[in-house]
């Protein structure tokens, strides 16, 4: 089992920055890789950003490319999104995942590729 906790969402002006973090505990593994999701009412749920633990290759949605940035603190157990330059098209509640299995080439963005979940974070932004 995989517990993951997230923190960090909150309510920001158009523009502004948060950090999200995804606190990880339970049978983690460097083979894993986390990734970041959001829904926004009525929506479904869609791929953000996607991280290994080894190596920390990254993946991107198009639609946060060049604002978002994911990482990862392995001594902590840590995912974190930078999230930069944010629209209200941003809001959304914020899902961390770990996928167990990640292919062995790239990174997964179907949700369902996704083994654990945290409970999210809403992120509000205001115009």
């Amino acid at each position: 089992q995989v517990q993951l906790v997230e923190s960090g969402g909150g309510l920001v002006q158009a523009g502004g920055s948060l950090r999200l973090s995804c606190a990880a505990s339970g049978r983690t593994f460097s083979s894993y890789a986390m990734g970041w999701f959001r829904q926004a009412p009525g929506k479904e749920r869609e791929f953000v950003a996607a991280i290994r633990w080894s190596g920390g290759s990254t993946y991107y949605a198009d639609s946060v490319k060049g604002r978002f940035t994911i990482s990862r603190d392995n001594a902590k157990n840590t995912v974190y999104l930078q999230m930069n330059s944010l629209k209200p098209e941003d809001t959304a509640v914020y899902y961390c995942a770990a996928d167990i299995t990640p292919p062995p080439y790239g990174l997964g963005s179907n949700l369902y590729e996704y083994d654990y979940w945290g409970q999210g974070t809403r992120v509000t932004v205001s115009s």
